[in-house]
């Protein structure tokens, strides 16, 4: 039962990175079949495993800002934040890292900073002459660099993960500054490389045509309500420590009665497929931990790990697996439970290092156009030869797996 159980959560994973099927949904279906007449379990002990309060935390905050986006809230702070690369093309890869990097601290998450930025940002790398192989690499960057806030997506699903197992990391000092500070290295070490280009691109050239960013800057009273909510989410989780989930759902359906929004439409902003993917694959894993799969695939990176290398081995793992699957959906859920037993197996290790590693190994490979970031990015090069830069970025995000295990022993391997 330990090999079937954790053959099929490798095969899950598989097809995850190579059909449309959702892993979650079907992670739940196997869940309940391999708990059944696996592990003799009754349909309420496995419907138990399902996280419904990870469930309630992520629609809430998804919710509130889909209707920011929705209603061109976030819009709006990201066309306030771009007046400040205007004609300043020697700058503007950091000053988009930094403004991607806040987007998604606030809670957009990678991807909704990304497609928010993505048009802008390659418009400037032609305009400019700085290309959009590099801008993609420092948009991606520092969209991830945000990622694992408290108040976005990936911050959530990290976050809950690491409370189930009963392991105290801080959310903003140890779950979210060791992502950013690897994000932030890749994309000061790709500026250095990129440095003598950027220093002969047309600097001299207004970066940003008016069509770029529209020249309508006025907030509409509803966008100003939006904006107060978000503003009150955010105090109220830092500074009084109310509970993110139910708050954001309380702020977003007043929002709703006061009209801010389309409640259909803000509903297709919510990412289901990646809630499914993470609740669905959640509940498998509590049936693998029964059946002994977990254990299993932790005596498999046990054997191949030191307390010295384990952040490097853990990190290429999971970004050889998340090149080709959901990194917040797939591989954090499957990783970051096996993180106290494979520190038991291999004698030492530190947790908050291991679980950095999982995360930052998981999303530097992120570049790559086979994940979202990198396909919103070739996308949005209207202007480019997107066959030559899906190429570039494809081996530069795979690269990322063995780049990603080097930052990792750096960053993390003597913590």
């Amino acid at each position: 039962m330990e090999l079937l159980s954790l053959t099929i959560l490798i095969t899950v994973i598989a097809l995850s990175c190579f059909t449309k099927v959702n892993p979650g949904l079907l992670s739940l279906g196997l869940a309940w079949a391999l708990g059944r007449y696996g592990a003799h379990m009754t349909i309420e002990e496995i419907a138990a495993g399902f996280p419904s309060y990870l469930f309630i935390v992520l629609v809430g905050v998804t919710y509130l800002f889909g209707l920011a986006k929705h209603n061109g809230t976030l819009e709006k702070l990201a066309q306030a934040a771009l007046q400040l690369v205007k004609n300043n093309s020697l700058r503007s890869p950091l000053l988009f890292f930094l403004i991607a990097a806040a987007l998604s601290t606030a809670g957009a998450g990678n991807i909704g900073a990304v497609a928010l930025l993505a048009p802008v940002a390659m418009a400037v790398a032609w305009e400019t002459g700085i290309g959009a192989f590099f801008m993609t690499i420092v948009l991606v960057c520092g969209a991830n660099a945000g990622t694992f806030s408290p108040f976005a997506l990936t911050g959530i699903i990290a976050n809950g993960l690491i409370s189930k197992l009963g392991i105290t990391m801080n959310p903003w000092t140890q779950v979210y500054l060791p992502n950013f500070f690897a994000e932030a290295l890749l994309a000061l070490l790709s500026y250095f490389i990129f440095y003598r280009r950027l220093k002969n691109s047309k600097k001299h050239m207004p970066i940003i045509k008016s069509q770029s960013i529209p020249s309508n800057h006025q907030w509409t009273h509803h966008q100003k309500l939006t904006l107060t909510a978000i503003i009150l989410l955010i105090a109220g989780t830092v500074f009084f420590k109310i509970d993110i989930g139910f708050l954001a759902l309380l702020l977003a359906c007043s929002l709703m009665l006061l009209g801010t929004g389309d409640e259909k439409e803000t509903l297709k902003q919510i990412p289901w497929s990646t809630i499914l993917m993470v609740c669905g694959i959640n509940t498998l894993i509590v049936i693998l931990e029964n059946l002994g799969g977990i254990g299993l695939l932790t005596n498999m990176l046990a054997k191949v790990s030191t307390p010295q290398n384990v952040t490097a081995v853990t990190a290429l793992t999971t970004g050889v697996i998340s090149a080709f699957s959901s990194s917040s959906g797939v591989v954090m859920p499957t990783f970051i439970p096996l993180v106290p037993e494979l520190i038991t197996k291999i004698g030492g290790g530190n947790a908050t290092a291991i679980i950095s590693s999982i995360n930052v190994g998981a999303h530097l490979v992120d570049i790559s156009p086979l994940s979202s970031l990198g396909a919103l990015c070739i996308a949005s090069a209207i202007h480019e030869d997107r066959e030559k830069l899906f190429r570039n970025l494809l081996a530069f995000g795979l690269s990322m797996a063995l780049g990603g295990a080097l930052i990792c022993y750096l960053l993390f391997g003597r913590i």
